[in-house]
């Protein structure tokens, strides 16, 4: 019975990250990816995506993705709908972490999506991702 408990917490707590980005160009592409995802408002396929890459405990990841799902219901009620994708900006500490902002357009706001990716012996994984309606902290 113990033994069991055990199995299933391993299981539980595993990471979702089963694959590796060679370099930045291919991170750029993920960022890119997902970005045009959420304007699609196709959220599922956008954390499937991220899950390869992400060594975070996959039901933290699944959690992430709910609440997402959710919130982006009410942005489509009160933001109109989506337009399109914007990069904002992105920066790099050299050979160590790559970081890329998007914005996605609605009639009359924006949403951001900011993805930190970092660098290990294996290759680049995403470090972070997160998603706010606080655009206007891009403003320098």
């Amino acid at each position: 019975m113990t033994f069991s408990a055990i199995i299933i917490l391993f299981t539980l707590q595993s990471s979702a990250q089963s694959e590796y980005l060679k370099d930045v160009e291919n991170a750029k592409l993920i960022s890119k990816e997902v970005a045009q995802l959420f304007k699609e408002n196709k959220i599922n396929e956008a954390f499937i995506k991220i899950k390869t890459y992400w060594p975070l405990p996959e039901n933290e990841i699944d959690n992430l993705e709910s609440k997402t799902i959710q919130s982006l219901n009410l942005v489509a009620e009160r933001f109109g709908k989506s337009e399109q994708i914007v990069k904002v900006s992105e920066q790099n500490i050299k050979e160590t972490a790559f970081r890329e902002t998007y914005l996605v357009k609605y009639e009359t706001t924006a949403l951001r999506l900011i993805f930190t990716y970092y660098k290990n012996n294996n290759g680049w994984v995403i470090n972070g991702f997160k998603w706010d309606d606080s655009f206007t902290e891009e403003f320098k």
